[in-house]
């Protein structure tokens, strides 16, 4: 059996191409390799830091962290705030020379990036290539990152298995949209599969269900497995470096897994949000809620759905 580990690389992202050969190109870029029998994935947020949502993007698409701080800055900050705001707890920190390493220790303090492991630059391959792949045996769901038309193949879905098995002629449910999915074939690093198990990086070739009706972020899974809402509870934790007051009625983004969705604050107490589109979540996931507009930092908090 294939197994699958997926990292996300952030501060210089350039370090993945170190890492691996370069696929999919987008505002998240990915890079793999297989070694034995482990297909490692290395995903960066280049459409970051012009813009925040490919951030949590890439950082909802990985179980561990690399995280090589090259200069101390706000987007740095927000990177740290983010992976905290997850609550991303394993990772590996480096910075380069230049890097005050006591100005960074003060950036991370009460954060759980404080956590990660610390090593010079040149040993971050090394302590990855200890790190054990993480997988479950949940019933299957499946979060989406891409999809196109392969001519002579149909609609393909790229993404990544986050619990159980995906197997081939699968009949699965795509949500929000509530669609029947079946699936007509798996690959693995360009190879052909059977069965793919999470937390593997797949390319899905499906029927049921046209490029248009998908979006990154739509989840595939058994039936009844998510909640789809357009209306959630937070309990709601302000980020202490937004200074800007929240109000009935404001409009924000809200990120949860990979979709980022536009609403308003239908209340403030408790935090309540208004989707203008469903969402796909599940009680106890984490969401984010951004401003992108905002010239400072761009978190305006998070919570956990209620």
């Amino acid at each position: 059996m294939v197994r699958s580990i997926n990292f996300v690389v952030l501060g210089k992202q350039e370090i993945a191409s170190e890492f691996g050969k370069k696929g999919t190109e987008t505002d998240l870029t990915l890079y793999d390799r297989k070694e034995s029998d482990i297909i490692k994935t290395w995903v960066i947020p280049n459409g970051f830091p012009d813009k925040i949502q490919p951030l949590f993007q890439a950082i909802n698409l990985a179980e561990y962290v690399i995280l090589h701080v090259d200069k101390l800055d706000k987007f740095t900050g927000e990177q740290i705030i983010a992976l905290d705001s997850l609550k991303k707890e394993k990772g590996i920190l480096s910075h380069t020379f230049d890097v005050d390493e006591t100005k960074l220790n003060m950036m991370i303090k009460g954060t759980v990036v404080e956590n990660y492991l610390k090593v010079d630059q040149d040993k971050i391959k090394e302590e990855m290539d200890k790190l054990e792949p993480l997988t479950n045996d949940n019933p299957s769901e499946m979060i989406i990152d891409h999809c196109f038309d392969v001519k002579g193949v149909g609609t393909v879905i790229l993404g990544k298995v986050t619990d159980g098995t995906v197997k081939q002629y699968d009949n699965l449910k795509l949500y929000p949209a509530g669609i029947d999915v079946l699936i007509k074939s798996i690959q693995m690093h360009d190879d052909p599969v059977s069965e793919s198990v999470c937390p593997a990086r797949v390319g899905l070739a499906v029927k049921g269900v046209k490029p248009d009706e998908v979006n990154r972020g739509d989840i595939i899974s058994q039936e009844g497995l998510v909640d789809v809402k357009t209306e959630i509870v937070l309990d709601f934790q302000k980020n202490p470096f937004y200074k800007n007051d929240i109000a009935e009625n404001q409009g924000c983004l809200v990120s949860i897994g990979l979709q980022i969705k536009a609403a308003k604050f239908s209340s403030i107490s408790p935090l309540k949000l208004s989707f203008e589109k469903p969402v796909v979540c599940k009680k106890g996931q984490i969401a984010v809620i951004l401003k992108p507009e905002s010239s400072t930092i761009r978190i305006l908090g998070s919570g956990t759905i209620q």
